[in-house]
């Protein structure tokens, strides 16, 4: 979690297992990738120096890629006006003002612990909390905070 202004704007980032698993589906492709190319460079008899070079990429790609899930991609924002979600497939609504938010629950649904940010409109936005990297009574405890605020 990082706070650009005090109490303004609150970025929660993508939990350490879920970036793991970002990480690792990257080796297995790379080293399939390495595969096909080791086995182009031995059949067609090209220089080896191929290898080091997909090599080098990849691994350019996984700095990359993990700097990137690590310092760059937010999951949750959570502004004075409202709320986005990224990354998160079956969130429902992705974001939302804090006027159009009718409350926050828990859930666990499949028995997965989850924020459900239930809408006016009969929409909804579910979090799940093993995806944020957050104390998930902390995250509760923000999120109604802002509700809070928004309703003044």
């Amino acid at each position: 979690m990082s706070s650009t202004q005090p109490n303004r704007v609150t970025d929660y980032r993508l939990a350490p297992p879920v970036m793991a698993r970002f990480v690792g589906a990257y080796l297995v492709l790379l080293a399939l990738v390495l595969l096909v190319v080791t086995a182009a460079v031995v059949a067609a008899d090209l220089n080896a120096d191929l290898l080091v070079l997909v090599l080098g990429v990849g691994i350019l790609g996984l700095i990359g890629l993990a700097w990137w899930l690590r310092s760059r991609l937010v999951v949750v924002r959570l502004t004075e006006a409202g709320y986005q979600v990224r990354m998160i497939r079956a969130a429902g609504a992705t974001e939302a003002r804090w006027s159009e938010v009718e409350d926050a629950v828990a859930a666990a649904p499949s028995g997965i612990d989850c924020l459900v940010l239930r809408l006016r409109d009969g929409r909804s936005t579910t979090i799940p909390m093993q995806l944020v990297a957050a104390d998930k009574d902390d995250f509760a405890r923000d999120v109604r905070a802002h509700l809070r605020r928004a309703a003044r």
